[in-house]
């Protein structure tokens, strides 16, 4: 049974973290050099197979006491606030563009672009983080590929609009602000329990 306010939890989270990433910006720069339901397609792969790796690494977390695992997503939490707030914007990657315009072609370029980014990235640890806390990964898995397909979506559709009225810095802050949220609420779940 899916949890709707895990998903909905999941889903802010995720989706404040995700915005501000170069991963958006690829996705606006792919979105502008080909068609986005291509681009999209490829995107959107990528992401659910980090979502299915994350919430299987986070489940994984859940055989441990509670205690532990509350610390340790605690201090997971707090660490990704502390990237947010230090993360500096000058991130302008090159993307190669392919040879022709096939589904395939576009598709696979927006598909291997996330595959390497977002590996290991503070969003992929996030929703394993998020997977143990709530031991819930359906929820978890919903929420969490559901932001990152809308951010891909805004990236790829809308995405200089959405820069133009909402600064990055500030987007960047709310992310931060509930990530370390999290993370005191899971060190004192940690200590208190």
């Amino acid at each position: 049974m899916i949890s709707l306010t895990v998903t909905a939890v999941v889903f802010g989270v995720v989706f404040l973290a995700e915005l501000p990433d170069k991963t958006a910006l690829a996705g606006l720069v792919l979105g502008t050099r080909y068609r986005a339901s291509y681009v999209f397609a490829g995107v959107a792969a990528a992401f659910l197979l980090h979502v299915v790796l994350a919430v299987a690494a986070g489940s994984v977390l859940t055989l441990l006491p509670q205690q532990i695992v509350h610390a340790v997503t605690g201090v997971l939490f707090l660490g990704g606030a502390a990237v947010l707030l230090m993360k500096k914007d000058d991130e302008d990657e090159e993307i190669r563009k392919p040879e022709d315009q096939s589904f395939w072609k576009v598709s696979g370029a927006g598909f291997m672009l996330i595959l390497v980014a977002e590996f290991g990235d503070l969003t992929q640890i996030m929703t394993a983080n998020l997977a143990a806390r709530y031991d819930d990964p359906l929820s978890v898995g919903l929420g969490a590929v559901l932001a990152l397909w809308a951010v891909a979506g805004l990236g790829i559709v809308g995405g200089k609009a959405l820069m133009k009225r909402v600064p990055l810095a500030l987007i960047t802050k709310i992310a931060a602000l509930l990530m370390l949220g999290l993370g005191v609420w899971s060190l004192w779940e940690a200590v208190a329990g």
